[in-house]
């Protein structure tokens, strides 16, 4: 981890963090910390800094931490993707969290398997570890907010059209002309569809939404691997 998250249940007094968990192997194995030594840190949903390790033992470490620095910028864009196969799903949550992606909604779609709303990774903990990840990965702290919703048709029709007002609607799709903008200075909302991509159907619900469908070329990318291209593509400067 680059950097070591603090929840607000870890302090034992002002300014006093004290750590037992796998953070706290982290910094024996991995930091190698002995008393003195400054490490980076973050408070969830808050700001950087640094803490002070004032004592360790292998049950616990305490730091003196001192908040003094923003996380990074958010990216502006809302995340509407089909949910991927459970494999993927842990991996894809940790890559689009690390890219700055705060609001997500996993979305029913026509090629998503039944059997994939039944995993146990999307359970609401499971979820937030594999956030967790991301962030300390993305040195960030900034919790993302991640939405299930079971029926594609309600949500696209009902709810969609509000989520996605004021932004730049794109859905991706190979099958189209238009190229994928590069370097948008718009607020985006982005939907992306399973492997093998939305259905025709499913597109046209998405264009009778205001959205346009863009591609990234010739080429058919996996779900883990489009996503971090066409998020790099929109917001280079991220």
């Amino acid at each position: 981890m680059n950097l070591i998250i603090l929840e607000r249940d870890d302090f034992v007094e002002p300014g006093i963090a004290k750590l037992r968990d796998r953070r706290l192997l982290h910094i024996q194995q991995v930091h190698r910390a002995a008393v003195g030594d400054q490490l980076r840190v973050g408070l969830l949903d808050g700001k950087i800094g640094t803490g002070e390790v004032v004592s360790l033992s292998s049950e616990s470490v305490e730091l003196r931490v001192d908040f003094h620095s923003t996380p990074p910028a958010p990216l502006p864009l809302t995340l509407i993707l089909a949910l991927p196969r459970p494999k993927m799903l842990k991996r894809v949550i940790q890559h689009v969290t690390a890219l700055g992606v705060k609001r997500l909604f996993l979305i029913n779609a026509y090629r998503v398997e039944k059997s994939y709303w039944q995993t146990p990774w999307l359970a609401e903990e499971k979820l937030y570890e594999q956030c967790l990840l991301g962030l300390e990965q993305a040195v960030d702290t900034q919790m993302p907010r991640i939405e299930l919703r079971k029926r594609f048709k309600p949500f696209v029709e009902d709810e969609l059209p509000e989520i996605a007002a004021g932004t730049e609607k794109l859905v991706a799709h190979p099958v189209t002309e238009q190229p994928c903008p590069v370097d948008t200075p718009h607020a985006t909302t982005l939907a992306v569809g399973p492997e093998g991509g939305f259905i025709p159907y499913e597109v046209e619900k998405f264009r009778a939404a205001g959205f346009h469908a863009v591609h990234l070329g010739p080429r058919i990318l996996r779900v883990e691997t489009v996503l971090p291209v066409l998020l790099g593509r929109l917001y280079p400067s991220h």
